[in-house]
């Protein structure tokens, strides 16, 4: 009875935490057409892409695996749970602080580095903010060794909301009423882009003003001995930490410093726009990871059992291939989202939209290093896929310019993809259902095919997406056949029964 109790709460929090993650990742998203057609050129959203990315990875390299590590030693027997946030709390603190100090000093430094001269204030406001983040990262892991994912799926979205309404402030409503005295006194209608920073920073700092509660939880109890403990085993996943971000962000790092040309940080917005547009992938691929895997895992007694991981990739691929149809087919709709100045870019999207199936699909063949406790691979698979990614862009980001950034991204997770699934069948054997993944995958490459060659032929928008709906209705129609039948689904499948 105790374990079933275990088992809802656990279903509970895991609906809280991934429907908070989805819900946030889809209203950040909602801000990309707003950048697209507010801010004054594709270069200054440029800006706020390259910025971004250097700001996921250095949120990775301030937190040092240090939340892994949390959740490693405060649920050890012989270690004070208080002792362990607050040490690790303060270590994060002394570690923040100083990151924040440094890069405020040499902001103008770091500013002319990464070619945006003039505007430390832009490295000022991240750095804090990033600073914040990651600091925060701790009281974050604290409210859910709690049991408190009310909490903090709440003080997430929090953070969402602010950052979205004060964009929306800043860059749409105050150059409407600039001319009001209170607004004039301090708004600058040519500071532009420098308001997407402005807002992140203040909707940080409103965050981190209401987890001092969880902060200020525990009596602040440091041990050095403790913190050696936990870094001693937290570093090393620092690298892997590392690695693994810069395969999802080192496009956008290196692009202004690889693709010398006059109009580099133009380009790199319009990739930037375009890559957010095929988001939606991620965004339906994580939602549903959380909706449909519970259901399979709960068709077998066994819940570590090999074939339901089996089922979970096979469905997990049949839909994701759905998605990629769709998106594709009805990308000339799909294309309002962002300004027409930004379309040029928009071939990138379908490229992006395999480097989410095969990371997607990545991520479910880790199943076997985390069951057989060797996780060291990660790491390997991880800085293969980052040595290719840093390969392919040296050598053609410079002649092909963004087209190079985004294959980088897609040939090296489909590298690492067969190479985990080659090496993982030595140490677990999950019986994939590799007959109907073949099937599923040829016939979605025969559909988008069929759709192009239409479109090439006939180069009429209206009848290329007539085709595209009948192609769509041919792989709905093979999935309910197939492996999807209705009469299997709650309440409506009933009708569906003989």
């Amino acid at each position: 009875m105790s374990n079933k109790k275990d088992m809802t709460g656990l279903a509970k929090d895991t609906v809280i935490y991934g429907l908070s993650s989805i819900i946030g990742k889809f209203l950040n998203w909602l801000l990309v057409p707003l950048y697209t057609y507010v801010l004054q050129s594709q270069a200054d959203y440029g800006i706020v892409t390259n910025l971004y990315a250097w700001t996921a990875l250095l949120l990775v390299i301030l937190t040092y695996g240090t939340e892994t590590g949390f959740f490693r030693f405060v649920n050890k027997e012989d270690q004070k749970p208080a002792q362990v946030y607050t040490t690790l709390l303060t270590c994060l603190a002394i570690t923040s602080l100083l990151f924040a100090l440094l890069c405020s000093i040499f902001s103008q430094n770091i500013a002319s580095f990464l070619g945006y001269h003039n505007h430390g204030d832009f490295i000022r406001f991240l750095a804090i903010a990033v600073a914040l983040d990651a600091f925060a990262s701790i009281p974050f892991a604290y409210l859910r060794y709690q049991h408190r994912p009310i909490t903090f799926a709440a003080l997430k979205m929090l953070f969402v909301i602010l950052n979205i309404l004060l964009n929306i402030f800043f860059l749409v409503i105050c150059p409407k009423i600039q001319h009001l005295s209170v607004i004039s006194a301090w708004y600058n209608p040519n500071y532009g882009v420098g308001y997407v920073f402005l807002a992140n920073i203040i909707a940080t700092t409103i965050q981190t003003l209401f987890l001092l509660p969880t902060i200020f939880a525990e009596k602040y109890n440091f041990s050095f001995s403790t913190l050696k403990k936990i870094l001693r085993y937290s570093l090393p996943l620092l690298i892997l930490g590392v690695a693994g971000i810069m395969n999802q962000t080192l496009d956008r790092i290196l692009f202004p410093f690889l693709y010398n040309q006059p109009d580099a940080q133009t380009q790199l917005g319009i990739y930037g726009a375009c890559f957010k547009v095929a988001m939606v992938m991620m965004m339906f691929t994580q939602a549903f990871r959380y909706a449909y895997e519970p259901y399979v895992f709960s068709k077998h007694k066994d819940k570590n059992s090999v074939e339901a991981y089996a089922d979970a990739m096979k469905y997990y691929i049949i839909f994701s291939y759905l998605i990629l149809l769709g998106m594709v087919f009805y990308l000339d709709i799909l294309k309002f989202i962002i300004d027409p100045s930004y379309w040029s870019g928009l071939k990138v999207v379908p490229i992006v939209l395999w480097t989410y199936i095969f990371q997607g699909i990545y991520f479910n063949l880790s199943f076997w290093y985390k069951l057989t406790d060797k996780t060291r691979w990660g790491a390997y698979f991880s800085l293969i896929g980052l040595l290719l990614t840093f390969i392919i862009q040296i050598l053609f980001v410079p002649k092909f310019g963004y087209m190079a950034s985004a294959l980088s991204n897609t040939i090296s997770y489909l590298v690492i993809m067969i190479l985990s699934y080659i090496i993982g069948k030595h140490f677990l054997q999950i019986p994939y259902d590799l007959k109907t993944i073949a099937l599923y995958t040829l016939i979605t490459i025969f559909l988008l095919a069929t759709y192009y060659l239409t479109r090439y032929l006939t180069g009429r928008m209206s009848i290329s997406m007539a085709v595209g709906t009948v192609l769509i209705l041919c792989y709905l129609t093979i999935i309910i056949k197939k492996d999807f039948p209705l009469s299997g689904l709650p309440i409506i499948g009933k009708y569906f029964k003989k």
